[in-house]
């Protein structure tokens, strides 16, 4: 039922380092305005986003409902990407998002319509969580690679 969800993170995986890293160093990390993100910060909220996530994937399928919810903007801060080494970051996201991949992959299908409480009004469930999850980090991705 994910097959193509997999199939879009093992694109990502497999094609968005290589494109992030011909980004020029000032470009990757320039902060478009003191609130804003640099495109670093993006990926590095790209891999808070992972944190949390792999926790709904794996808590999802044996806790009753678990509720993780997190804040972004205190975990980019906190998490200081903007002084981190770009190469750091991007090595991370990949191979951050190419574990989540394998845990994916072996998600029984009958664990699918389990449910997690996140930020979202209402619990969703775990298909729901992964497929948005993709879509995230598409949105994301994009951002940093086209703009």
């Amino acid at each position: 039922m994910l097959t193509s969800a997999i199939t879009r993170l093992q694109y990502l995986c497999d094609n968005i380092p290589s494109l992030i890293k011909q980004i020029p160093e000032e470009q990757f990390s320039l902060k478009p305005a003191p609130d804003k993100w640099s495109k670093k910060e993006i990926l590095g909220h790209l891999i808070d986003s992972a944190t949390n996530n792999h926790q709904r994937f794996v808590r999802g399928q044996f806790e009753g409902t678990p509720f993780i919810v997190y804040d972004q903007n205190n975990w980019v801060a906190c998490s200081r990407y903007q002084d981190m080494a770009s190469s750091h970051v991007i090595t991370f996201w990949e191979a951050y998002h190419r574990h989540l991949l394998e845990v994916i992959k072996r998600i029984p299908e009958e664990s699918l319509s389990r449910l997690c409480k996140t930020n979202e009004p209402e619990p969703v469930t775990l298909q729901w969580l992964i497929e948005d999850y993709v879509v995230h980090q598409e949105h994301h991705l994009r951002q940093i690679v086209l703009y």
